[in-house]
């Protein structure tokens, strides 16, 4: 590969997981969650569900080699430059923003490994409850309506080829609005 392929491919990449970045940002911040699935409307409870749909993105790139293995890396580079972003925007020191930073990307895989855990052995409500319903008793119905969603969408996603997440965005369910989730 000649020096301006390899740039041109880069630059590609880089653009493919902005893509997929602002895709799953702009998922997360469906009203939905908070309005109706009892996520706290925090800082906190955002930057969960940011996390979630970044977990779920990633999770599904995991399974499909070299390439999709380095365009997840370019996704979690953006969500910690990201972090930073945001964190320099709240006013954060200079000086403690990598302590921050550092501090939000251990949440992150903590996270990320505790939501994949229950959604493999069958257990995502605990895991919902103990982070993303954290700050409060939360409501079985919004915990049950949650999990459903994310178990819908982790099959989702994993039902489109890679070739969605490499050449355009992927398509995200929308969340579902039922009367046991109001």
């Amino acid at each position: 590969m000649g020096l301006f392929n390899f740039f041109r491919s880069r630059r590609r990449r880089a653009e493919q997981a902005a893509n997929l970045y602002s895709g799953a940002v702009a998922q997360a911040r469906h009203p939905v969650f908070i309005t109706h699935y009892g996520v706290p409307d925090t800082v906190d409870g955002r930057f969960d569900l940011i996390i979630l749909h970044i977990m779920l993105l990633v999770r599904r790139m995991r399974a499909n080699g070299k390439e999709a293995a380095g365009l997840s890396q370019e996704i979690l580079n953006l969500l910690f430059a990201d972090m930073d972003r945001n964190l320099r925007e709240m006013g954060i020191g200079d000086l403690s923003v990598g302590k921050h930073v550092k501090k939000m990307a251990k949440a992150f895989y903590g996270r990320a490994e505790t939501w994949e855990t229950g959604l493999d052995d069958g257990d995502l409500e605990s895991a919902l409850n103990a982070i993303l319903y954290r700050a409060g008793e939360p409501q079985p119905a919004h915990t049950r309506a949650m999990a459903d969603y994310v178990r819908a969408q982790d099959r989702h996603l994993s039902g489109q080829g890679l070739d969605v997440f490499v050449t355009e965005t992927p398509h995200y369910l929308a969340p579902q609005v039922t009367t046991a989730a109001a």
